[in-house]
Order: C-alpha cells, then structure tokens, then sequence
C-alpha cells in the first residue's frame, strides 16, 4: 500500500515529538522506551551467537558500559538453540539486560522450530525486505508477529536501504515515472524506506499487536539522507523510533557521522532508542559504540552516564603533558569506577571535574566545577591548587600530584554521595 507523499519529502525541523512509550522486559527488569522514557542506548555484538560463553560475556562488557538494550545475530538453528544458554550465563552473572533477536530471511521458521530462544529474547527485530517475497511475505511477517503476540514481546520493524522490499520500491519508481514532474531517485528511496515501515506497522497492529510495542527504524548510512528519511517519518507516526547510521565507518568518521546525524535528531525530538554502528579498529573493545552513542546524549544534555571531565586543549603555555596525561588518567579512572559508583553513589553521575592546565583559565574552571585542578603552566610555580565547591582547599606538588588528586576525586564521591545513600535509608 503507498502513502501517496503530495510532494518530494525535504520537510523542515519537526520540532518536539511525542512518541508512544512501550516497554522491553527481562523477568523484573522492565526498561521503558518511548513517551516520557529517557532515550535509550542500544548496542549490538559481534561474536557467534552460537557460541554462547563469548556471547554473553560481550554482553556483559556492553551493558556494563551502559548499553541499556543488547541486539544478537540469530541466523540460523545453532544460533537460535544458544539463546537460552547466553541468557542463562547473563542471569548468572546478574545482568538483566534485555536481548534482542535480529532476525533475517529464516525469523519466521526459527521463533517457530526453537521455543526456548523465542521465550528467552526481549524483543524480535524484522526486516521486512527480507522477510520473504511474494506471497510468502505476508504469511511470514505474520508468523513473526504472532510469535511474538504468543510470548508477550515487542517488534523493531527495521527497514534498511541496503535490504529494501525490492517489489515495493519498483512499485513507487512506476509510479513517480506517471508523475507529471518526477521525483529525483533519493526522494523516492526515501518514500519507500518510509512506506515500508509504516505499512509493515499497520500490518503488526492489525494482527493484534499494540502501536506502543511496534518500534519503526529505517536505517541509511548518509548523514543528510538519515535526517531527511527520519523527519518524514516521524511527521506520520508516533511509534517508537530508533536511531542510526546502518554502518556509521570506523573511528572518527564514524563517530563525527553519528554525532552529526543524530544529534540533529535528538535535538528535534526526534528518537527514541539509538544505536550508534561503528566499525571496531583491530582489537578494540566493541564497548566504544557505546560510548560514543552515551557521549552524544550526555553532549546533548538529554542523559547523564558518568561524571564529566572538563579538560585544557593545551596551548603554548601548556607545553608539558602533565594536564593531558591527568586528565586521561581521570577520565578513565571514572569510567571504570562506574559499575561501582552507580551502585553504591547515587548521583554521581553528576559530578564535574576540572583538569585544567594553566592560570588563564584553570582557577576559573575549576571553581565552576565540583572537584577541579589547575596545573602548572610553562614558566609557572610548580603548584596545582585545587578547588572544591568553589573554595580553593589546598596545593598539590612534587611528582604524586595526579595519585593524590585522584584520591581527593573519590574522598569528594564518598563524602558528598554516600551522604545521599544515608539520608535515603534512614
């Protein structure tokens, strides 16, 4: 079924959206997505499924950085029959993140033949390019649907320019070319990422699921295209929304192209959940598309995930490395203090800290922050006052200053948070 766009889709900033909000669920683990719910991070592994020791333990590794939803590969039998057992290995462990089932051209026969792995996800992700041609598309979908109306969970209906229903985009191009003034090929890739989506929506409510657990993606990997295809989109539906570049490229690029993108969104209102697609660089932790999918949202001042670390870019006057090698040095230390803090400090996610690296702008940039240092400039005394809450409360020198201020960061945790931690518990 076509929607009929009146005009070429290069609509202007929507403004704020109000999504529906559904829910994901892991037994008492429930995560809420949409409406009032914060904006979610998701992430995705990249191990066998079918081995479920290695799987699991990424999943570990990306919830612990906070990724609040996890999506796996489930390809084929020896896939679908390790679900169970990474579930089981995460439950173990005490991670109650959700799962999502990725699911691509066989979902249908799989959610059928393996109950067990059906059960244990949280969420099943359709394609419905893919999701069979013909007459089978439909019977499929429907299967897919109905498994999940049989064991209570939500869909992602993901469409994907690199996947789209080949028939119904041949459709549309018929009928642009009936047009009296066609539309240019982008515009009506758009319209058919966009009808895809919607039509498959309106196709799982009609089978009994309901709008708030039909969640819409429609993934491109162009910057402008993505702002473009999710504007319309979310113009002609309050489903949930999730956000990203389908294979955002590795390292800067693909961070500078995500952060284009969804921020652009994101300050819209425009999203719901996001995953940020980045490329790993060898041997480097799959955890860093969450961090830079938290860092777009903390920048964007809608969450808060760690402390932030306020730091000097260095200049002439800061020709030693000291400030540069504190300041990594905390900002790693936070992050890995997290897991723990999150715990035990509520809060603390709050907290600001200055690094700063001379007199120009250190004195002033620590007052402002919670906890700060100022650093010795080239051609300065050889002393780093630090500041908390404003007041200026002593001097560090000689060769442990980066230990001692490290050790004043988690005095000023315990002191300030475990307060809170006492006040509500009395």
């Amino acid at each position: 079924m076509s929607h009929g766009f009146e005009q070429p889709v290069t609509m202007a900033a929507t403004g704020a959206r109000r999504s529906l909000q559904g829910v994901v669920r892991w037994g008492e683990h429930v995560v809420t997505v949409g409406g009032d719910a914060p904006v979610r991070v998701q992430s995705m592994t990249n191990t066998d499924t079918a081995d479920a020791i290695a799987t699991a333990i990424q999943v570990k590794e990306l919830a612990q950085a906070g990724s609040e939803l996890v999506r796996i590969t489930v390809n084929n039998d020896e896939a679908a029959r390790a679900v169970p057992a990474v579930r089981e290995q995460l439950d173990r462990m005490g991670i109650a993140v959700p799962l999502i089932g990725d699911f691509h051209y066989n979902g249908h026969r799989l959610l059928s033949d393996h109950p067990a792995c059906a059960e244990a996800l949280s969420k099943y992700r359709i394609n419905p390019g893919n999701v069979g041609r013909g007459d089978k598309h439909d019977t499929q979908f429907a299967q897919m649907v109905e498994a999940a109306l049989r064991y209570d969970k939500p869909v992602r209906i993901g469409v994907n320019w690199g996947s789209l229903d080949q028939e119904l985009l041949a459709r549309l191009m018929d009928e642009n070319a009936r047009r009296a003034q066609p539309w240019d090929a982008a515009q009506v890739m758009v319209q058919a990422l966009v009808t895809s989506a919607l039509d498959s929506a309106r196709s799982a409510v009609e089978l009994g699921m309901a709008p708030q657990q039909v969640m819409l993606s429609c993934k491109v990997s162009g910057v402008q295209d993505l702002i473009t295809v999710y504007r319309a989109l979310a113009a002609r539906t309050h489903h949930p929304l999730h956000l990203g570049l389908t294979e955002a490229g590795m390292g800067t690029k693909g961070t500078v192209a995500s952060a284009a993108a969804l921020s652009v969104l994101l300050q819209e209102g425009i999203g719901d959940t996001i995953r940020v697609s980045l490329t790993p660089e060898p041997n480097e932790s799959r955890t860093q598309e969450v961090v830079v999918a938290s860092e777009i949202l903390q920048a964007l001042g809608l969450r808060r995930f760690v402390p932030s670390v306020t730091a000097c870019p260095g200049c002439g006057r800061t020709t030693s490395t000291v400030f540069q090698e504190l300041a990594k040095q905390i900002d790693d230390y936070l992050r890995a203090a997290m897991p723990r803090w999150r715990e035990t400090y509520p809060g603390v996610e709050q907290l600001r800290v200055a690094v700063m690296g001379c007199i120009v702008n250190g004195p002033g940039e620590s007052k402002h922050a919670d906890i700060g240092i100022s650093l010795p400039g080239t051609g300065e005394a050889p002393a780093a006052p630090v500041y908390i809450d404003g007041v200026k409360t002593q001097t560090l020198r000689g060769e442990g200053i980066a230990q001692a201020f490290q050790t004043l960061v988690e005095d000023y945790v315990q002191q300030r948070y475990g307060d809170r931690v006492e006040r509500t518990t009395v």
